[in-house]
């Protein structure tokens, strides 16, 4: 899906029903469009089809302590994500996996302890590949298929 556009239409509709009041999306702070993503995200979850959802890619297939989780879409991961980790050194919204060209990515999103692939902290978008270890906290995500 769409997020970027999920939650501008989301904003702008919300913005319209209010008779116009506050500003236009790009005059909106990095702060709101963020929460207006993060909220689309939660009610627009994976495999739940959106009126923006791109043809569907691969599927990332994830293990993530004694369970086996698939998305078809982009998703966050956190003590409040997409994908729960009930973990108290991950934040709420700790990391974005998105796809671009049909590959999966991961990219922290300004986390506290930070999010590490391999073994090194990223602090860019990161591509994913079968048998990469994300940690989360203190949670360890593993890829099976990607």
């Amino acid at each position: 899906m769409d997020l970027e556009k999920l939650a501008r239409t989301a904003y702008e509709a919300h913005r319209n029903a209010l008779a116009g009041s506050g500003p236009l999306w790009d005059e909106a702070g990095d702060e709101e469009q963020r929460a207006w993503r993060i909220a689309v995200s939660a009610v627009a979850g994976p495999g739940d089809p959106t009126i923006t959802e791109m043809p569907s890619g691969q599927a990332l297939v994830v293990q993530a302590e004694d369970q086996t989780h698939i998305f078809r879409n982009e998703f966050i991961a956190g003590r409040q994500g997409s994908l729960v980790i009930d973990d108290e050194h991950a934040s709420g919204q700790h990391a974005l996996f998105q796809t671009a060209h049909r590959l999966w990515y991961v990219e922290d999103l300004g986390s506290t302890n930070g999010t590490w692939l391999n073994g090194r902290r990223i602090f860019s978008s990161q591509r994913l590949r079968k048998g990469d270890k994300i940690r989360i906290g203190r949670t360890v995500i593993t890829v099976v298929s990607a």
